[in-house]
């Protein structure tokens, strides 16, 4: 079967769990990748078969290889603007890891720039693909619990206490360099984690019937940031078109999970684990309580890397639903913008 050519740049955490992906994926496969650190080249290099033709010290030598398909940036944050736009400069489709961009400015100017040369864009967002969220979407639009009310939707873990001694609690010690404690890389709890709740809340907003989800305000924001110069715990409600709120958090400072409650005119959905893969499904109503599991059967990233594999295949210029295209992306950005600064 002929395969999608995937390179990616930048091979930190979040490059090796995506990379695990593609043992699972019959239409894609992971042809080059690029890093100015050797040890990650040669490591990535061993464990998955990487031909040194495809090796690349320089990231500007894998967006100038022809031979690749399409581009995963997974790169730290501050560095996604210039490296998206040296991709489509190279004429290279493209996936970037969330959130793509950090300001609604480069967001509007990455969009004329992919909307102009016609490129695929799409930002990674993998839990789309996961089948438990497919099912989410699909409870929804067949409006069998009637219309969705409201939301709540946390990201929230504690990173920054570990326990010591029953009850006492004790201060980690924070490295200033690490990307999700340092401002300069685009760290903080809002960027990290609070962008999955944002890009769910857009996405079940633009399911319901009458509601503009590209109209909306953002209230009752709160922001507590750290020592270290970052936001480390967060909230808002997004209130979209006045009609529906969504109830978002981020945190680093609190372990308060990763669950979804949509509510409905008929009952409630909670999702268990929103953002992970493996994910159970409650679903409530006054007669009847259910557990929904949906198959799950690869790495959550297999799901996206072969979605979006097949479009590109089909020749498409942007992921299909449920996948987040560049005008989506604005939307989060926008968002994420303005629970930074207002």
């Amino acid at each position: 079967m002929e395969k999608i050519n995937w390179g990616i740049i930048g091979l930190g955490n979040i490059a090796q769990t995506f990379s695990e992906g593609f043992l699972n994926v019959k239409n894609g496969r992971l042809l080059a990748i690029s890093s100015s650190n050797a040890s990650k080249l040669e490591y990535f290099k061993n464990k998955y078969e990487i031909n040194d033709n495809y090796i690349f010290k320089k990231y500007e030598d894998l967006l100038n290889c022809k031979d690749i398909d399409v581009v995963y940036i997974a790169l730290p944050n501050n560095l996604h603007f210039e490296w998206i736009i040296k991709a489509i400069k190279s004429n290279k489709k493209i996936l970037v890891e969330k959130p793509a961009l950090t300001n609604l400015k480069n967001a509007k100017i990455v969009s004329d720039e992919v909307i102009n040369k016609e490129l695929f864009f799409a930002e990674g967002y993998m839990y789309r693909y996961n089948p438990q969220i497919l099912k989410t979407i699909e409870i929804i639009k067949s409006q069998e619990l009637g219309k969705v009310i409201s939301m709540e939707s946390f990201f929230c873990k504690n990173l920054l206490t570990k326990k010591k001694f029953l009850f006492f609690n004790k201060k980690k010690k924070i490295d200033l360099n690490n990307r999700l404690f340092n401002k300069n890389l685009g760290g903080g709890c809002i960027l990290d984690l609070g962008c999955y709740p944002v890009s769910f809340s857009v996405l079940v907003a633009s399911l319901i019937e009458g509601i503009n989800y590209k109209k909306f305000k953002l209230k009752n924001i709160k922001r507590e940031d750290g020592y270290m110069g970052v936001d480390i715990n967060a909230e808002a409600d997004i209130c979209f078109d006045e009609n529906f709120t969504s109830k978002i958090r981020s945190s680093f400072k609190k372990s308060l999970g990763s669950d979804t409650i949509i509510n409905f005119e008929k009952g409630y959905l909670l999702i268990k684990n929103t953002w992970t893969g493996n994910t159970e499904i409650f679903k409530n109503t006054k007669d009847k309580n259910e557990i929904l599991k949906g198959k799950f059967e690869k790495n959550i990233y297999s799901y996206e890397i072969e979605k979006i594999s097949k479009d590109i295949f089909e020749g498409k210029n942007k992921p299909s639903f449920p996948g987040v295209s560049i005008m989506e992306t604005k939307i989060n950005t926008e968002i994420l913008e303005m629970w930074l600064n207002d």
